[in-house]
């Protein structure tokens, strides 16, 4: 789940064909929360507050989410594929991973998380997060199935 729009992007066509392959794997969809309208008159803070009401109230209470947040633990593709297989082998039924807004996540955002992980210390645009984050997750299925696209 990410804030923003999810078309007319520069990387949707590749963002749309990782989707693809990971529901070959897995249930996947990636979930667009429209930007806040007339966010100009409000705070970095207030923006913040406003995305994190619109997330909260998508999340379902047994859903396991996790943040994409610079701050989070960083993590190699095969730690990553390994932290997906112990997500399915707990029973997780759900995760969802989320994409913040400009200013990141609110603090009720962050005490709704189960888990954080960080994609690289450096910032990104979101569509190229959306994009980065979709490859990994493709990625960490090959890895889980023994296929040969990721290379040690």
């Amino acid at each position: 789940m990410f804030i923003g729009k999810p078309d007319g992007d520069l990387f949707q066509d590749a963002i749309d064909d990782y989707v693809k392959k990971i529901n070959f794997n897995i249930g996947f969809e990636m979930v667009a929360i429209p930007y806040i309208k007339n966010c100009k008159s409000l705070s970095f803070s207030e923006q913040k507050e406003k995305e994190g009401e619109q997330f909260l109230k998508r999340l379902a209470p047994d859903e396991f989410v996790v943040l994409l947040d610079e701050h989070g633990r960083e993590v190699t593709s095969v730690q990553f594929a390994n932290t997906i297989q112990q997500y399915m082998n707990s029973g997780t039924k759900t995760v969802v991973f989320l994409i913040g807004g400009a200013y990141g996540f609110s603090d009720s955002v962050f005490k709704r998380a189960n888990a954080k992980i960080s994609l690289s210390k450096m910032t990104f645009p979101h569509i190229m997060t959306r994009l980065i984050f979709a490859e990994q997750l493709y990625r960490a299925f090959t890895i889980l199935k023994g296929e040969p696209y990721h290379h040690e």
